[in-house]
Formats: structure tokens, sequence, C-alpha cells
């Protein structure tokens, strides 16, 4: 098994050239070898995972020799800028990440990153720019009202931070990550601090919400445990009533900011599911569907979202 020159295995098939980037490798069914150039061993074990399994499905798409006219691939050092680094870490790095994790994620290099870091080179970047940018996040306000970032949220850009710097230390563009010594010190809600509401609670809860406009909704989410998202992303054709299921395969939010609806496959593979009704979860979606013809729909219900299934690895659209 190949290593790299810092002596790490690199897995089978893949092995670092001797100008510093990685070549994947292997033999088709029908004898021949496939190999292909990538920049980082992540890239190459993906594609070499990918394309041993398309070759066993008789999918593998072969290679095409490369054209003259092609545009030539940059070529990183340390004198390449932050943004220049960040929009190939969000292209070609995080390509697989479900698009509300790179839309966050560059929602916090374009508000928060950017003006800082954006135009330095990588070696140009120290810890007083890291620690700057976390202040700023903590001391300011980011709008007119005086509202200040949640801890979540700043350390949202502490990760994009660091999950960008590391790709450029193992890449071998700098040599020291700029976070290295710097703690994340605003408090978030840990998991242990989550407190599932007992029986009791939810009896109660549910006692002054039943007369509200939303108190169906808030009665199905505590009967099938879905979030926010995923209960108002549901249409009639998820539900088979026949069966008594419910499946989950897209997500909704409303981006208050740009005042926009965004449809999104679930964060995770295991987050597609199925989920076995209860009598009382039947029960209000029967009458919601029996209501259907009468109710007064929102005009945003006209419009046509696209979004990306996981599964499918192709772009379906929730009407």
């Amino acid at each position: 098994m190949a290593k790299n020159k810092k002596g790490k295995e690199l897995g089978k098939g893949i092995y670092q050239r001797t100008d510093g980037t990685y070549s994947a490798r292997f033999v088709t069914k029908s004898g021949k070898r496939i190999e292909k150039n990538f920049r980082t061993p992540a890239e190459a074990k993906n594609w070499l995972l990918k394309a041993k399994a398309e070759d066993t499905l008789g999918t593998l798409a072969l290679p095409m020799p490369r054209e003259k006219s092609e545009t030539p691939e940059m070529d990183f050092s340390s004198k390449t800028t932050v943004n220049q680094w960040f929009e190939f870490c969000e292209e070609t790095l995080w390509a697989d990440l479900s698009p509300n994790t790179r839309r966050n994620r560059r929602e916090r290099y374009e508000n928060n990153i950017k003006q800082v870091i954006g135009k330095l080179s990588l070696e140009q970047v120290k810890p007083l720019h890291c620690v700057k940018i976390l202040n700023d996040m903590e001391t300011k306000p980011y709008d007119d009202f005086g509202n200040h970032y949640a801890g979540s949220t700043i350390k949202q850009t502490y990760i994009v931070l660091g999950i960008m710097f590391r790709a450029a230390v193992n890449n071998g563009f700098i040599a020291k990550h700029p976070l290295d010594g710097i703690q994340f010190r605003k408090p978030v809600k840990a998991t242990g601090d989550i407190r599932f509401l007992s029986v009791e609670e939810q009896q109660k809860f549910l006692a002054v919400a039943e007369n509200t406009y939303n108190g169906r909704q808030y009665r199905l989410l505590l009967e099938t445990g879905l979030r926010t998202g995923e209960l108002i992303g549901l249409t009639f054709d998820d539900i088979d009533f026949e069966n008594r299921t419910l499946s989950v395969n897209r997500s909704l939010e409303y981006r208050h900011k740009d005042g926009v609806w965004r449809a999104g496959p679930p964060k995770t593979m295991a987050g597609y599911r199925t989920i076995h009704l209860t009598q009382t979860a039947m029960e209000i979606l029967t009458q919601l569907a029996k209501e259907r013809p009468y109710r007064k729909e929102a005009p945003e219900l006209d419009q046509v979202l696209p979004y990306k299934d996981r599964r499918a690895n192709n772009v379906r659209y929730l009407l």
C-alpha cells in the first residue's frame, strides 16, 4: 500500500506523484486500466470508490482525452488568495455536502470572513486575523436593530475557517494552521443540555396550543418526531394512507434575510426515512386531506422549488 511523503498510508490504488498531487487507478471488469489525478487524497479516494461502483453496475463513463483548448487548472500555492481557495473548497472539496450545508458555509464566508481576509494570500493569514473575525461577530451587532450573532453561528464560522485552512495545510500550501491555539469561547447549547418534554408537559402544551392556528401542526410534530422543516416540506404524495406511513424525502426552510423559500434534501442519508403513523397522526392527516379543497391557499404554493435528491443524485422539484 502506497504512502505519502509523510509516511501516511493512502489506501489501495492511490499514490502520491512527484509534483505533490495524487493519482487513483484501477482495472475495470473489461481489463481496461483507468487512472485520474487529484489535488488531495480524499478526492482520489472518493473518485475511486465511485468509479469502482459504477464499473460494477455497468455505468462507468471512461475518461475522454483532455482537449488542448480546455482552460488549465489553477496552480495553487501559498500565494493563492483566501477568496480563490474558498471557491475551490466550495466547488470541489465540499461538492458532495448537502445544499443547505454549502449555503450556510458560503453565508458565513461572505458575511463574516471575506471582508477580513478574503484578499490576503493563504500564507498572510495569521491568528490575529481569525481572532478579529470571531471577536467582531461576538461584539458587533449584525443589523440596525442591535442583534448579535448566536454562539452557534459564531461556531459555524470557526468551523469554516478550520476546515478551509486544514485543507491548505494538508496540501502543503501553508505550514501552520492559523487557528492553532485559538479557542472558541462563546457558549452554545451542548447536546447534553437538550431536554425532552415529559408526557405531562406535552399534554399541558397541547392543551394551550390546541385552539391556535398551528395546533394540529404542533400535535403532528409530537406524534411523528419530524423536524419543522421536514413537516412543512411534506406533500400529500408523501403519505400512504393505506399502509399508515409517511415518507421523509426533503426539507423546506424560509430564509428571512432573502425573503425566499428553499427546498433541500435531508441533511444526511439517514434523514430519508419512513415513519409509521399513530392513530392520532392518521386522524390529523385524514382531516387535513378532507379540508384541502376548501382551505385558502397561500400564493407561495404556486412556486416550483428545485432541490437535489441525494439518493438519485439529480435535481427534483417541489410544487
